[in-house]
């Protein structure tokens, strides 16, 4: 997102939201104004969210993000040996991530910052037996905190690979038929699409983060202010969609 982009959505936003998350399908420390654009919210006391595999943070990053008031900064380390941290990250390096929560941890001890650390890891199959060093060792390694996280997974109907041996850690059950489905939860509508909105980076205003390509877009806040676009009849008929059926980006939806 640059600078255009975001100075509309922050004019937008600044009144009334409490909590930025800087995130949305892609990695946000390759955003160059990344710093700059935490320190303005910031400034306008919005909580701000970082989540990253944290392969291009460096030292005077880390220093940055810190400086700027960021809250709460994720880092996701699927695995604490590479062969299990690339089977789902794949391309990755794991020391690089595991030397980004030391740096991490070192900056925000040298700026004084009240940044919370997490260490966030899928449980997946192909890390099952790391689940409890991961308990064990996340505060050493640099973290304040630790999350397991069940794994949204793909084509999961017939099984898949990296779907955990003990299904009580997976998002999906299996059926009499031997197929699997999504663990389905007692709710009554998705407050996702009243409490909250994606802003891409060219504007364009989506429901939720499920979105994952844009085919639901409400609305450009380039073009037309956020209250609007929030109340137009494009947002009304997709939340009444919603409560009514599961449009096609909610079959796979853990929320």
């Amino acid at each position: 997102m640059g600078p255009e982009v975001w100075e509309r959505v922050l004019r937008e936003v600044s009144p009334w939201v409490h909590t930025i998350q800087f995130f949305f399908q892609g990695e946000p420390l390759l955003n160059p104004h990344l710093a700059h654009m935490i320190r303005d919210a910031h400034a306008n006391r919005i909580y701000t969210i970082l989540s990253t595999n944290a392969q291009a943070l460096t030292p005077d990053l880390a220093h940055e993000l810190m400086r700027a008031g960021l809250n709460r900064i994720i880092v996701s380390i699927d695995g604490l040996r590479p062969e299990s941290y690339g089977a789902y990250r794949v391309g990755g390096n794991l020391e690089k991530s595991l030397q980004a929560l030391r740096w991490l941890r070192e900056a925000k001890q040298a700026t004084h910052a009240r940044c919370t650390i997490e260490m966030q890891c899928l449980r997946l199959r192909t890390n099952e037996t790391e689940w409890r060093e991961m308990q064990h060792r996340y505060r050493e390694l640099g973290a304040d905190c630790l999350t397991l996280k069940t794994a949204q997974l793909y084509d999961f109907e017939h099984g898949h690979p990296l779907m955990p041996s003990d299904l009580r850690y997976a998002r999906y059950e299996q059926t009499k038929d031997g197929t699997y489905r999504l663990k389905r939860r007692r709710r009554i509508g998705c407050l996702r699409l009243w409490s909250g909105v994606v802003i891409t980076t060219t504007g364009e205003v989506l429901p939720c983060c499920y979105d994952k390509h844009a085919d639901h877009a409400l609305g450009n806040i380039m073009h037309e202010s956020l209250q609007a676009i929030f109340h137009n009849e494009k947002a009304r008929r997709f939340r009444s969609q919603a409560l009514r059926f599961s449009p096609a980006i909610c079959h796979n939806c853990w929320q």
